[in-house]
């Protein structure tokens, strides 16, 4: 027996973006289109008058995508909503599964690659292109450094050198190299540069 169609509401601020994406999934006999909204409002007025199976919405519109999402599941904990943007930061990663949804997709994705991330979330599975499943586990490894490695990576990333990051720490250089290494190994790179630049991009780094 074949499976109904999946209903949908698209919510994106960029008119040619939402007219293609809706004459794609027109002619998609799997998937079906109830509505269309421009903002966060329309986004979340959409969902609760039309109930979709799916709410596929832009990241950044007016209104803010997080705020929909967080406004949709306060009152429909079980919505399967997707993330669809220009944006792929991993910080854009993680805010947008954080706040309750259940795929993210990239503007750029094939067609076929949103039908089966439709599929998979109606599944109740959660999806993520493989670039982006990359970042958010490099995420992940980041959130598992310990208070003291965060501290030596802050001094790190002030251009230090080991003996004055013992000196200011205090602890010996050969604990402090081991640090290092751990840092490198849970940030995935190569370089005290670059821990430095992704510490600084994934907002690791003290603020006074």
């Amino acid at each position: 027996m074949d499976k109904p169609p999946i209903s949908l509401v698209i919510a994106d601020d960029h008119p040619l973006i939402l007219a293609g994406i809706a004459m794609l999934i027109e002619a998609e006999p799997a998937l079906v289109l109830l509505g269309q909204a421009v903002d966060a409002d329309g986004a979340v007025a959409q969902y609760e008058r039309l109930r979709p199976d799916v709410l596929l919405l832009d990241l950044n519109m007016p209104g803010g995508g997080l705020d929909a999402i967080a406004r949709v599941r306060a009152r429909h904990p079980d919505a399967k909503i997707v993330i669809l943007t220009t944006y792929d930061g991993d910080e854009d990663v993680h805010r947008g599964l954080a706040s309750g949804a259940a795929g993210y997709l990239l503007k750029h994705s094939a067609f076929d690659e949103i039908v089966h991330c439709l599929r998979q979330v109606m599944d109740k599975r959660r999806y993520l292109p493989p670039q982006l499943a990359h970042k958010l586990s490099a995420r992940i490894e980041a959130s598992a450094l310990s208070a003291r490695e965060l501290d030596i990576l802050a001094h790190l990333s002030a251009g230090k050198s080991n003996k004055l990051i013992a000196r200011d720490a205090g602890i010996g250089v050969g604990t402090v190299k081991y640090h290092i290494n751990n840092i490198l190994s849970k940030l995935n790179v190569a370089s005290r540069t670059e821990a430095a630049s992704v510490a600084q991009r994934r907002g690791l780094l003290p603020t006074y």
